[in-house]
């Protein structure tokens, strides 16, 4: 047994000479003994500031009484860029259209947070997590990411959560020219068309507000990048590609398992006749959503922000963003 909680600091004040206090060792006290207990007991004061400071989620809402005031935390250690200048003054609000698909977005955090820090790009993840009871909605789920990503970023990438980037020589910087298609048709494993702009594709935000954001009539699988790329052309904008990836169609790993999660593909009611116009009306400027949630989260050690999305629908424009 060790002595209590409050006798360190009267050894660390009278050193050696304290060895009268320490009754409770069984032999005679020396100073390795002494640095020893004293080493013990500062570790346990660490262990204990940890469990008792404010970030302690174990103590709280779970109906228990109130505890006594909480300690505030250690701050957290800041991001690698934060006084780095050579990381440049762009950054990256990477958005993830998301539905129950946890594996691959345990695969996806952590490999895009490092290779996007090795290419030292300033970037915030964000899970844009759609938990109402419509179909899938990726546009709808962007336009909310971008309008809640922060003035704290100044470009954006749509980014599928099963696609990761290989090959070290992709392009991920701020795309000021134009919109930057990183999972270009040369490159991606699955789509070759001319006019794919889907997967990856970077735009600032003075761009993707020109295009007015991306259409909210796409309720399902599909179709919502096919109008996207008419936007970026309706809108004077020039896309660009990547040049000289020699890596082909090994540039992306692609963790989608079609035999396991099945796409939403159904077309219902006149949506089949739908898909193929252009929205010119709606987009970024009438969305419409409701945040239910916002939490930070880390995942293997690599930080992301979590919004859980409750988005609305007009059944009477869009009657096919249900099954009913």
């Amino acid at each position: 047994m060790f002595p209590s909680r409050r006798k360190p600091a009267v050894y660390g004040r009278e050193g050696a000479g304290s060895c009268r206090l320490l009754a409770l060792l069984p032999q005679k006290c020396s100073v390795f003994q002494l640095f020893f207990v004293t080493l013990l007991l500062g570790f346990a004061s660490l262990l204990w500031l940890q469990l008792s400071c404010s970030g302690d989620v174990a103590r709280r809402g779970r109906g228990a009484a109130a505890p006594d005031p909480l300690k505030p935390c250690p701050p957290e250690s800041r991001a690698p860029w934060a006084e780095d200048l050579s990381w440049g003054p762009h950054r990256l609000a990477l958005l993830i259209p998301f539905r129950e698909r946890f594996e691959e977005l345990l695969a996806f955090v952590p490999h895009m947070h490092h290779f996007l820090s090795r290419k030292r790009i300033r970037h915030h993840i964000f899970v844009l997590n759609q938990v109402d009871h419509y179909r899938f909605n990726r546009a709808s789920l962007i336009n909310v990411g971008f309008l809640e990503s922060g003035n704290d970023t100044d470009y954006i990438a749509m980014h599928d959560v099963d696609l990761l980037p290989r090959n070290e020589a992709l392009d991920y910087g701020f795309p000021e020219a134009g919109p930057f298609h990183v999972a270009s048709p040369e490159l991606h494993p699955l789509y070759h068309y001319k006019t794919y702009v889907g997967g990856i594709l970077l735009l600032t935000k003075q761009h993707y507000e020109m295009c007015n954001g991306m259409s909210n009539r796409f309720w399902g699988w599909g179709r919502e990048d096919d109008e996207f790329y008419r936007r970026i052309k309706g809108a004077g904008l020039q896309l660009f590609r990547p040049l000289g990836i020699k890596t082909g169609y090994k540039t992306f790993q692609h963790l989608h398992d079609p035999t396991w999660r099945k796409r939403d593909q159904k077309r219902i009611a006149t949506q089949k006749q739908e898909q193929f116009k252009v929205d010119r009306d709606g987009g970024l400027n009438n969305v419409r959503y409701q945040i239910e949630s916002r939490t930070a989260l880390s995942v293997a050690g690599a930080p992301c922000t979590v919004l859980n999305i409750l988005l609305d629908c007009d059944a009477s424009k869009t009657p096919w963003c249900t099954f009913s």
